[in-house]
C-alpha cells in the first residue's frame, strides 16, 4: 500500500528587515517578555512572587509527582527500543553520504560538558554523602544512616537520578531534533520534531507556542545548574583567598552572587558569539582535560579500592533495582510524621525534582546533541548520548563521592565534609586530603578547580544562549545579532541573580519544576512522533519510496 512521502517542508515566518531580521518575532518577543517578566515580578515583589511560585510548586508535586516518574521511564524505555529496533538503530541522522562533523573525543566532551559537567563537581561529592546519611531504605528503617550498611543504598539512588534517566531525557529531544532537521530537512527547532502529528499545522501559532515553551524551559533549566554553580564558584573564590564573598554559613552572599555571575556571564557571552565550533568547542576540550586531571587524583590518591568496589556494586545494584525505582511512585497520608509522607517528602525532593530539571534541561542540551551529532546513527547516537555519559557520572560519584564516604567513615573527617554546604563539599574534602601535605598543593588544587567549574559553566552558559537564539530563528544555525546574543547571556545571569537574591535555590528550584511541566507534554509527544515517522520510513524504503529529503528511491 503506497504511503504519503515525509513532510520536508515547514514554513516558519521571520523577518526580513529590522532589529529582529532572520528571527520569529512572535517567538522571540514572547520568550523576552515571559523571562523579563519574570525577572522584574521576583525583583520588585520577593514575598508576593516567592508564595506564589511555591504554591503553584506544591501544587505539581502533589498533583503531577507521577507523571514525572513514569514520564522518564518512558523514555528511558523508548530509546533502549529504538537502539535495538533494527529499523530505527541503523537510520542516520542526516542522509546517507552525512559524517559526523567532530572527533569522538571532542563529541563527548561537548556531551559531557553541556548535559551534566557542571553538575559532577557538586553533586559528585553532596548527593552520596547525603543519601549515605539519608534515603527511602534509612527511612523505612531497612537500614542506618550513615554506617557502613548503608553505602550501597546511597549509590543506588545516586546512580538513578544521574544515570539512564537524565540522559534518556536529553537523547529524546536530540534524536527528535535531529531526525527531523537532519533527515527531512526541517527547521532544527523544536517544532519540526512533532511534524508526524500535526503536520504543516505547526507552522502557526501551535508551533509557536512549542518553540516557546521550549525557550522558558531552557532558561530555567539552565539557571537551576547555574545556580548550583555560582554557589559552588563563590565557595571556590574563598578557598583561594578572595574573602568577602560568602556568610557566615558559608554560603554565597550578595556581593558573591553578583561578583560571580558578571564573571560567568561576560565570559560566556564572548564565547557564544564566536560560535560551537571555535569557543565551545575548545573550552569543552579543556574541561574535559581538567576533569580527567581531577579525577585521576582522585583515583590515585583518594579511595581507589572503596570507589572501585562501590562502582562494580553500585552499577549491579542500580541495574536491578531500576524497574522498582523507576515505576514507584510514594503517596502521603497526611500525617507529617507517617513513614508515607516522610517518602513522598523524599521523592518530591530528590527524583520528582531531578526529573522535572533533566526535562527542562532537555531542549538546550538536546538541541545542542542534534547540532553536534548529524551523520551518527540512532544507534550510535543513543549508545553515545546515553551509555557512556551514565558511566562518566558512575565513575566520578564513586571515586570523589566515595572518597568523601570513606574518610568520613574511616579517615578520621569527623563531619569536615559531611557538614560543609554541598558547593563547598568538594573544596572542604580536597583539603582536608592536602592541607597536611602541602598548603600550597592544596591552594593549587582548589585553583584548578575553580578554573574547571568555571569552564563548565561557561560552557553551559554560551550553548545555552546559542541554542535558544536557534530556537528563536526558526532553526537557523548561521551567526546570530549579536544584539541577540548579548540579551540572552544578559537575561540569563539576571535570572539567576535575580531568583538568587529574592528566594536562593529554592526559588530557582521551584521556577524550574514548574517551566518543566508543559515541556514534558512536548517530550511525550516527540516520542509519539519518532516511533511513527521511524514505522512510516520502514514501510517507505520497503516500497522503494525515499525516506530523506536528499534521497533516491533504491
Amino acid at each position: 500500500m503506497k504511503i504519503n512521502p515525509p513532510l520536508t517542508e515547514l514554513f516558519i515566518r521571520t523577518a526580513d528587515e529590522g532589529f529582529y531580521k532572520g528571527f520569529s518575532q512572535i517567538v522571540t518577543i514572547t520568550s523576552k517578555l515571559l523571562i523579563g517578566g519574570l525577572v522584574i515580578w521576583a525583583i520588585a515583589f520577593p514575598e508576593q512572587s516567592g508564595a506564589m511560585l511555591n504554591g503553584i510548586n506544591k501544587f505539581i508535586l502533589a498533583s503531577f509527582g507521577a507523571w514525572y516518574i513514569w514520564t522518564v521511564t518512558l523514555f528511558v524505555i523508548i530509546c533502549i527500543g529504538l537502539a535495538i529496533w533494527p529499523t530505527a538503530g541503523r537510520l542516520k541522522l542526516g542522509v546517507q553520504s552525512d559524517k559526523p562533523e567532530f572527533s569522538n573525543f571532542s563529541w563527548f566532551s561537548m556531551m559531557f560538558g553541556a548535559g551534566i559537567g557542571v553538575g559532577m563537581l557538586t553533586w559528585a561529592v553532596a548527593e552520596p554523602v547525603y543519601h549515605f546519611g539519608n534515603n527511602p531504605e534509612v527511612i523505612m528503617g531497612l537500614t542506618e544512616g550513615g554506617t557502613a550498611d548503608n553505602i550501597r543504598m546511597a549509590y543506588k539512588w545516586s546512580f538513578l537520578h544521574w544515570g539512564l534517566g537524565a540522559w534518556a531525557c536529553y537523547a529524546i529531544a536530540g534524536l527528535a531534533l535531529g531526525f527531523f532537521s537532519y533527515r527531512r530537512g526541517l527547521p532544527l527547532t523544536m517544532r519540526s520534531s512533532l511534524t508526524p502529528l500535526f503536520g504543516s499545522r505547526l507552522s502557526g501559532s501551535l508551533g509557536h507556542v512549542v518553540d516557546i515553551v521550549a525557550v522558558v524551559a531552557t532558561i530555567l533549566g539552565v539557571a537551576q545548574t547555574l545556580g548550583f554553580g555560582v554557589e559552588q564558584f563563590v565557595s571556590g573564590l574563598s578557598r583561594i583567598g578572595i574573602s568577602g564573598l560568602t556568610n557566615a554559613e558559608g554560603t554565597a552572599n550578595s556581593t558573591g552572587i553578583i561578583v560571580a555571575i558578571v564573571i560567568i556571564m561576560s565570559a560566556s557571552t564572548l564565547s557564544a558569539l564566536s560560535g560551537v565550533g571555535k569557543g565551545i568547542k575548545w573550552l569543552s576540550n579543556i574541561n574535559m582535560v581538567l576533569s580527567i586531571l581531577l579525577l585521576t587524583f582522585f583515583l590515585l590518591f583518594g579511595s581507589t579500592f572503596f570507589g572501585l568496589q562501590a562502582l562494580v556494586v553500585g552499577i549491579w545494584d542500580y541495574l536491578i533495582a531500576l524497574p522498582q525505582m523507576s515505576f514507584t511512585v510514594w503517596s502521603g497520608d497526611g500525617n507529617p510524621d507517617s513513614v508515607a509522607t516522610k517518602l513522598e517528602g523524599w521523592q518530591g525532593g530528590w527524583s520528582v525534582f531531578y526529573w522535572a530539571w533533566w526535562i527542562a534541561f532537555a531542549p538546550f542540551v538536546g538541541l545542542f546533541l542534534a547540532r553536534i551529532s548529524k551523520g551518527r546513527t540512532i544507534r550510535e547516537f543513543v549508545l553515545g548520548a546515553m551509555i557512556v555519559p551514565s558511566l562518566m557520572c558512575f565513575v566520578w560519584f564513586t571515586w570523589a563521592g566515595g572518597t568523601a564516604i570513606d574518610l568520613e567513615l574511616t579517615g578520621g573527617a569527623n563531619g569536615v565534609i559531611m557538614n560543609a554546604p554541598d558547593g563547598d563539599k568538594i573544596f572542604a574534602m580536597t583539603n582536608y586530603m592536602l592541607a597536611p601535605i602541602s598548603e600550597t598543593i592544596s591552594w593549587l588544587m582548589a585553583a584548578m578547580i575553580v578554573v574547571l567549574l568555571m569552564t563548565y559553566l561557561v560552557t553551559t552558559a554560551d550553548s545555552a544562549v546559542l541554542i535558544v537564539n536557534t530556537i528563536n530563528a526558526a532553526g537557523d544555525e548561521g551567526p546570530k545579532a549579536r544584539p541577540h546574543i548579548l540579551f540572552w547571556g544578559v537575561a540569563l545571569g539576571a535570572v539567576v541573580a535575580a531568583l538568587l537574591l529574592v528566594g536562593g535555590l529554592k526559588a530557582i528550584q521551584t521556577a524550574m519544576v514548574i517551566g518543566a511541566l508543559p515541556f514534558s507534554v512536548v517530550m511525550v509527544l516527540q516520542c509519539l512522533a519518532l516511533i511513527k515517522a521511524i514505522y512510516n520510513d520502514g514501510r517507505r524504503e520497503a516500497a522503494g519510496q525515499a525516506t530523506t529529503v536528499s534521497s533516491t528511491a533504491p
